[in-house]
């Protein structure tokens, strides 16, 4: 994974990644979903490219640094985290922090964007998190088990079925799942089966 981030990474810089996602313990929003993302972001860098591939990679590796199920500032408290991290440790990089922040506040809007709302790298980036969609339909099962693992204990069981159905049928009714072209070509068709079978 580290050969695929266009930036040095310590080995103690890439443990300390590692050990945020681990805290609290975490069933679906863990390293295991950072080396998904990794893998879509290698994808794209193959074909149809990044226009700012540095700033990309570190918003999807500090997106969901900071996640409880419930919060609503997971995304705000990942984004200030990238604020403070990223010139401790690239300090003569050139990097455009304020770009990698608002890529990790996007991801708090998914399924209430369209095309037109982002540039070309945020639709990928946007869609390269929500590309589990697209899984095999065991493998999207297993995530949806995750999530629902993940809250509970937090949000009272019926609660979160109505809150998450309402979520996936919200994301199934957009015109477009995924807001790249090159992700609603390959994933469109097998998310919404996903989503319909979810929802029952």
């Amino acid at each position: 994974m580290q050969s695929i981030v266009p930036l040095p990474l310590q080995p103690a810089q890439w443990e300390a990644l590692q050990a945020a996602y681990a805290q609290p313990p975490r069933a679906y929003h863990h390293w295991g979903h950072i080396e998904a993302v990794l893998q879509g972001y290698a994808e794209v860098a193959a074909c149809p490219g990044w226009r700012q591939p540095r700033e990309v990679a570190l918003a999807l590796l500090f997106h969901d640094a900071i996640y409880e199920p419930g919060q609503r500032d997971n995304e705000a408290r990942s984004a200030e985290l990238a604020r403070t991290t990223i010139p401790r440790w690239w300090p003569d990089a050139g990097l455009d922090i304020a770009r990698v922040a608002e890529l990790i506040l996007l991801t708090a809007r998914h399924g209430q964007l369209a095309p037109a709302d982002v540039d070309a790298d945020a639709a990928l980036m946007l869609d390269c998190d929500m590309a589990i969609l697209a899984a095999p339909p065991a493998q999207f099962d297993a995530y949806d088990q995750a999530i629902a693992e993940e809250y509970r204990g937090h949000v009272p069981g019926f609660l979160y079925r109505i809150n998450r159905r309402r979520f996936l049928r919200g994301v199934l009714e957009q015109p477009r799942i995924f807001l790249s072209d090159w992700f609603h070509a390959r994933c469109d068709a097998q998310a919404r089966a996903n989503l319909r079978r979810a929802i029952g």
